[in-house]
């Protein structure tokens, strides 16, 4: 449904820095960088994909409010390998890896907040049928 997204961030080296380590824990690194924006993509991309990623972050004013983003996980062990090195980045705990079954029996996630207060998320749903 969706093919790319992204946050405005205050520092765009700081903030690439912490995504290149944040998000190498779920397969994704840099697709595309240009001065002022750079596009983090899945390694597994498939033909068809966009070449510079689906997740975009680029310089400017952080949102008001801060949004949410969850990125998906292929195992509990990318969640709590993604909430490990986002801490070890410089993110903050939002919510440690775990179940919250009040969303569904199976959804098994962790929540950072990023550098500039974004709330993000890696969340594996085993043996959710699609």
């Amino acid at each position: 449904m969706i093919d790319h997204t992204g946050f405005t961030v205050s520092d765009l080296a700081r903030s690439k820095a912490f995504y290149l380590q944040t998000l190498a824990a779920l397969g994704y690194t840099i697709r595309l960088e240009f001065p002022q924006a750079i596009g983090f993509g899945d390694d597994h991309a498939a033909s068809g994909d966009d070449p510079g990623g689906d997740f975009w972050i680029s310089q400017g004013d952080p949102a008001t409010p801060r949004t949410h983003l969850a990125f998906r996980a292929r195992s509990e062990a990318e969640v709590a390998a993604f909430h490990a090195a986002a801490l070890a980045a410089g993110g903050s705990d939002n919510g440690g890896p775990g179940l919250r079954p009040h969303y569904h029996p199976h959804y098994y996630a962790a929540f950072v907040l990023d550098p500039d207060g974004y709330n993000i998320e890696a969340v594996f749903h085993e043996g959710v049928a699609p």
